[in-house]
């Protein structure tokens, strides 16, 4: 054991004590194997520290091959390997259904890092975006969805990508209504007939997480109840174990994932998909943007109906504009897999093309609403329905639109949002000064960039699409990020998001309005709201927040001068500069440092071994035996030590 604990202390590791029982015994052996061909003189003194040293390099190389095989802490999922072999076993069915997926649709090479030099013409490029879509179709929900999440990163894919899975489509079967049943009474604690007056046992839509039911509360109220599929949540657990392991392979063998950060990319996808699978989160999401777009002091609900009764945020409908509205939640009986919502009479606007007509509803002021409702959201409060598909958009009863299925938000913060408006306020004016700047503050941009460049690429756009007589276009928005690209900037995942929820409302806003012009709409919507900032009450209200921002500073201001003339009248003015002042910068200079150290004295003791065991003569211990044979051997011994403390160290993989 004594030679385990030394063993692990030159190597900087912790190990529990199976391992260190293992090292004693591989040491112990290790002295019986070297100390047998010594005879009877491995019992002298001298000798016996060749013995130490070769037990003590044995168990640090079985402790370096040990830990690479099997990591610290690894040992004690010994009791649940059964459970891991399982899984693993799955996951490798997976792998193989998947490796089939791409071999069938041609995309294996590019898994591979080396694709071939073909596919550049535009029909091979489109014939690879097919493929493509028709392999993450075949994959399954997780890819579907996150082949969604890639066709709103026109900064990562060509136009012909993002336009092919902007189409991705993914057709389920509903689950069976006892598997549904016994979802329900797990997470209400009561039989579906118990707790409600009503449940019809035929889904209304069947999605690839969860399925909706209509049924009726006992108090009357008619409800959608959306029930997640069983088992939906180990599907998406297993295919992002595998889609994580797919981004750290084109992390490491494809420059393309190193440029977009493969691995960052499926984190953030990993991280929605989770919110996705708790109904709870899109509860808090529905209350939490109805809250924001309800006009200041209305709290009675929408539609008129109820008088003037005042209710809490929980058990309201709220309208955002004159013709959108929200469902109410029934936060008492939601939980992780059930979520139950106010029913919403109308049609989805897939299938609302009879009924607008029949009505005799304005199209025009729909597809304003609608966008009008949006923009609001993205670029005033900062919570947004990110998913706007025909779908999730309704033609109420009553000529209105209404919004559901808030499993995806996005959220922007202030500063962000700040940006996002001057962009569109530059764009307005065609300023591409001011297009830079707010571009700058946008994204995540490297230390080094050609700003004089930037901005004449940004002239250049502006003379292109943005002079006068030219009409926008959605190419606008593709030439801009194709730019953006170009100079090394990372758009930040929640921007990201916001355009992804813009691409998707077009298609909304073509269905309710075939040409309607979105990218005029939002430069309309950016003098609007340049002009609501301009106004007497916003700038006072503006002014007013800034100085209590800027005050307490002010207060302390004279009090820092005059302590700053003071040390400068008496000579006492310095400055102070401190170099490593990060410990994180210290601690890699200290790291760097004491590797090289041990590489040159494990060199050099290597070196001065090797000298004296090829010097001649010498004193003698034995006849058979110098002493200079036995500095040489216990300073090659020392000298293997430290070269293997230092590969150690620099092989070690980082937790």
């Amino acid at each position: 054991m004594i030679m385990a604990v030394v063993a692990r202390r030159l190597l900087g590791l912790r190990i529990g004590r199976v391992r260190a029982l293992l090292t004693g015994c591989v040491g112990l052996l290790a002295a019986g194997v070297v100390g047998t061909p010594m005879g009877s003189a491995a019992s002298r003194a001298p000798l016996v520290t060749v013995q130490l040293g070769a037990a003590l390099i044995a168990a640090m190389i079985f402790l370096a091959l040990s830990e690479a095989v099997v990591p610290s802490g690894s040992v004690r999922g010994v009791v649940r390997w059964p459970g891991a072999v399982r899984r693993r076993l799955a996951r490798s069915r997976r792998y193989t259904q998947l490796s089939r997926i791409a071999v069938r649709h041609g995309l294996r090479r590019f898994l591979t890092g080396r694709p071939r030099r073909a596919g550049k013409s535009p029909q091979e490029q489109a014939e690879l975006a097919r493929s493509l879509r028709l392999a993450l179709e075949e994959a399954g929900a997780t890819f579907v969805k996150l082949g969604q999440v890639l066709s709103s990163r026109y900064d990562l894919l060509p136009d012909v990508f993002v336009d092919e899975l902007s189409s991705l489509q993914h057709e389920v079967a509903p689950e069976p209504w006892p598997d549904i049943e016994r979802v329900l009474a797990e997470e209400l604690g009561a039989s579906p007939v118990e707790v409600f007056a009503e449940f019809d046992p035929e889904p209304l839509a069947a999605g690839s997480m969860a399925q909706v039911h209509r049924a009726r509360l006992r108090g009357g109220q008619a409800v959608a109840v959306k029930v997640q599929r069983p088992g939906a949540r180990q599907i998406v657990e297993r295919d992002l174990d595998i889609l994580f392991r797919i981004s750290d392979m084109l992390e490491r063998h494809t420059q393309w994932g190193r440029t977009v950060g493969s691995r960052e990319l499926v984190q953030g996808f990993a991280d929605s998909l989770h919110e996705e699978l708790d109904f709870r989160t899109e509860a808090r999401n529905t209350v939490a943007v109805a809250a924001n777009a309800a006009p200041s002091g209305d709290t009675g609900p929408a539609g008129g109906a109820g008088g003037g009764a005042q209710q809490s945020t929980e058990d309201q409908s709220f309208d955002i504009a004159p013709r959108v509205r929200f469902p109410r939640v029934h936060q008492e009986l939601c939980s992780e897999r059930v979520l139950v919502v106010e029913w919403l009479d109308g049609v989805t606007l897939n299938r609302a093309d009879a009924v607008i007509d029949a009505r005799g509803l304005d199209r025009g002021e729909l597809a304003r609403d609608l966008l009008g409702c949006l923009l609001g959201q993205i670029m005033s409060e900062g919570v947004f329905h990110a998913d706007p598909h025909p779908g999730n958009i309704l033609v109420l009863e009553d000529g209105r639109l209404g919004l559901v299925d808030f499993g995806s938000l996005g959220r922007i913060d202030q500063m962000l949002r700040s940006s996002l408006r001057n962009l569109l306020m530059a764009i307005d004016r065609g300023d591409p000064l001011a297009m830079s700047d707010a571009l700058l503050e946008l994204v995540e941009r490297p230390e080094e960039i050609d700003e004089e460049r930037f901005k004449r690429a940004l002239g250049r756009f502006t003379a292109r699409h943005l002079t006068s007589g030219a009409p926008p276009s959605h190419e606008m928005f593709t030439d801009l990020f194709v730019i953006v690209a170009q100079y090394g900037l990372t758009v930040p995942p929640e921007v990201a998001a916001a355009f992804r929820a813009l691409t998707t409302v077009e298609g909304s806003l073509n269905r309710l309005m075939p040409g309607f012009d979105i990218v005029e709409e939002a430069r309309s919507f950016a003098s609007r709201e340049l002009t609501r900032r301009l106004s007497p009450q916003h700038l006072s209200r503006s002014l007013a927040d800034e100085a209590a921002a800027v005050l307490p500073m002010l207060l302390r201001l004279p009090r820092r001068a005059e302590r700053i003339s003071s040390a400068l009248e008496h000579g006492r003015l310095s400055v102070n500069v401190r170099l490593l002042a990060d410990e994180r910068d210290r601690r890699f200079i200290r790291g760097i440092v004491r590797d090289v150290l041990l590489a040159f004295l494990g060199g050099l003791t290597g070196v001065l071994g090797m000298l004296l065991l090829a010097a001649e003569g010498g004193p003698r211990i034995s006849d058979s035996l110098r002493l200079f044979d036995v500095f040489g051997y216990n300073l090659l011994l020392v000298s293997t030590v430290l070269v293997l403390r230092v590969l150690f160290t620099i092989t070690k993989p980082q937790r």
